[in-house]
Formats: structure tokens, C-alpha cells, sequence
């Protein structure tokens, strides 16, 4: 790092900055940096490296899908919130089971990774906790039973609701809510639910905690408006795929309904080609609301109202937790809901 140094004309601080991908070097003197090393073969000794500084400086980021539009959001700004720590982040699949989330936590400890970042979908705390022993886990999800961990979650059942008032003042009254369960799975114990879910749905066929509490929220804003009705509808994944599938046999159900309430935006977004294939305009005929804001939202036609679940926040609070139990390993298991809007475009504005 030296040699690199006194080639370039620069500090071996400012070469570990530039190598560690912080932010505070400007562009020139990194390019002139970045050339010195390859022109030089420089490479870190990134076993020395751990050795000195008591860590590798890799996070696991451990998500459902890494083709999902949300979780491709998500990842690319944890990346980047990250890399100004000078941490950098392993992405692993899980595909939403048990199997696939324990085994991210056994490879985290095995390659000695500095903490975990994990999407719980079918996840098991006893043994999640038994296999993490001390490394820093921060989990993302909608699950009760994770509060043990460090925890960030989006408001489900509020941002649901929220986007099903908006339907059922726009006039809409046949709705179908797309990957979300019907009312029958939900039990009078989940009432008093608030963003999170007393008990984990078993099995691979049933909706996620996510879908199951959004459903919640949209059950309780129909149940207030007399005339009103709604059908649950779950997906085994969220894709465009899924998504056109779901509104192509909402159809077949009840050709006159009036609005989609999506459990995801891939699913809303497939639901708007179903709908123009099917010759139901949107919003003259059918009202579609998403959740999650992904960019894509923003460029369908029409473009896609959706429940912006605070991505800023969810992104801050995880690196904080995160650090925060880098630097201290005992310190108490911290919960954060974040914030959300909706945010209103084409797909439910009627002329």
C-alpha cells in the first residue's frame, strides 16, 4: 500500500479509502489510484487485513429473491449505505424457506462475515438464534416472534388499509385483493394484530406474514363500508408472472370487479397487463393500487399508485441496528416500524 502510495503521489490512508470504496476522495485522485494498482498488481491481503482489524468487513444480505423488483431495491441501497462503513455485502437467496435462511446464517459464520442482514419469510428464531450464536443479525420482516433480534419492518396493515380507503372512495365496491389470503385464514386473535403477526403461517403453500397482515388491513377497511366486498387472492411468489395469473382467474371469479388491492407491485404490474389483455381499462373500469414504490411504478401505463414503505428508513435503521450490535454484542434487541405514504399516480385517478 506503501509502494501504491508513493506511485500515485497520495497518503496510504487515502489508498485504503479509495480500496475500501469510501466516498471522501475525489474522482481524480481515485482513477489515479485505481491505475497505479493495476498497473502495479496490487492486491489486499484481505486474510492479513481480518487479522489486524479483528473483522472482514463483509455483510450477508439474505433475501426471498434476488429477481424481485423489491429486494433488487433494497439490496442496491444497503450496497451502497454500507459501503460508506467500508463494509461490503454478500447477497445470498433463501427462496423463502426455513432451509435456505439457516443456511445463510451457518454460511455468515463460517466465512466469518461481520454481521447478517436477513428477509425472514419462513424463518424458525429458536433456531436461528442457536445457529447465530454472537454474530449480528438484523432481521426484515413481519413476524412477532423475531423480536429477540434487532428488527425493522414496514407498516403492512396500515399502508394496506390506507390504499383500500382510497379505492372504496374512489366508488370501488367488488375488490379483490391479489396475494393476500381471503378472510377465512384470519382468526379473531388477529384483531389486536398491529403490523406484525402473532403466529407464523406454516408451509410452503401459504402466503407469507407480509401478505397475511397487508390482508388484514384491507379486510378491516371493507368491513367498514357498507356494500362492500373483497376476495383474497394468494400467490406462492410475487412476479409479473404471478401477478397476471392472479388477475386473469380474479376475472373468471367476478368479471365486474372494480379494484385490485396488490399485495406487491411485480404482482400489480402483472396485474395491469391481464387487465388490458382482458379489454378492463385502467382506472376508467378497474382501480389498481401496488406496495413497495419500486421504480418501475412510476413507468407502467398507466403508472401505478403504491404504498412507499419508507426505503430510506428501513435502509438507515438496518445499517444503525447493525452497527450498533457490530459494536456492542449485548446490547438489548431494538424493533423499528418505518413510516409510509401513499403515493397516488394514474392507476386510481378517474378523469
Amino acid at each position: 500500500m506503501r509502494d501504491v502510495a508513493e506511485a500515485a503521489g497520495v497518503s496510504s490512508m487515502t489508498v485504503s479509502n479509495v480500496l475500501a470504496g469510501r466516498s471522501n476522495v475525489s474522482e481524480e485522485t481515485r482513477r489515479r489510484v485505481l491505475e497505479v494498482v493495476e498497473r502495479t498488481g496490487y492486491r489486499v491481503n484481505t486474510a492479513a487485513q481480518s487479522l489486524r482489524r479483528g473483522r472482514t468487513g463483509i455483510i450477508g444480505l439474505a433475501v426471498p429473491e434476488v429477481d424481485s423488483h423489491y429486494f433488487g431495491l433494497l439490496a442496491s441501497r444497503l450496497i451502497t449505505r454500507l459501503a460508506s462503513e467500508g463494509l461490503r455485502v454478500v447477497v445470498e437467496q433463501t427462496g423463502a424457506s426455513r432451509e435456505g435462511e439457516l443456511a445463510a446464517i451457518t454460511t455468515s459464520r463460517v466465512s466469518a462475515y461481520d454481521g447478517l442482514v436477513l428477509s425472514a419469510v419462513g424463518l424458525d428464531p429458536d433456531a436461528v438464534a442457536s445457529l447465530a450464536g454472537d454474530l449480528p443479525v438484523v432481521v426484515l420482516g413481519e413476524r412477532q416472534d423475531v423480536r429477540r433480534f434487532d428488527h425493522v419492518e414496514m407498516a403492512n396493515t396500515a399502508g394496506a388499509a390506507a390504499v383500500t380507503r382510497l379505492l372504496l372512495d374512489r366508488g370501488c365496491r367488488r375488490l379483490v385483493a391479489l396475494g393476500m389470503p381471503d378472510a377465512e385464514p384470519l382468526g379473531d386473535d388477529d384483531e389486536d394484530d398491529d403490523d406484525r403477526s402473532g403466529e407464523r403461517t406454516p408451509g410452503a403453500q401459504r402466503p407469507s406474514d407480509a401478505f397475511r397482515l397487508r390482508a388484514l388491513g384491507v379486510h378491516r377497511a371493507v368491513a367498514e363500508v357498507p356494500g362492500a366486498r373483497v376476495t383474497g387472492l394468494p400467490a406462492l411468489r410475487s412476479s409479473l408472472a404471478a401477478g397476471a395469473a392472479l388477475a386473469r382467474e380474479a376475472l373468471a371469479r367476478d368479471p365486474d370487479l372494480d379494484g385490485l388491492v396488490c399485495a406487491t407491485d411485480a404482482l400489480a404490474i402483472g396485474a395491469l397487463r391481464a387487465l388490458a389483455d382482458a379489454g378492463r381499462r385502467v382506472p376508467h373500469d378497474v382501480l389498481v393500487t401496488g406496495f413497495d414504490d419500486v421504480e418501475d411504478a412510476a413507468y407502467t401505463v398507466p403508472s401505478l399508485t403504491s404504498v412507499s414503505p419508507g426505503h430510506d428508513v428501513i435502509v438507515e435503521e438496518t445499517a444503525r441496528l447493525l452497527l450498533r450490535r457490530m459494536a456492542d454484542r449485548g446490547a438489548p434487541p431494538e424493533s423499528v416500524v418505518s413510516p409510509f405514504v401513499v403515493v397516488e399516480r394514474e392507476s386510481t385517478q378517474r378523469s
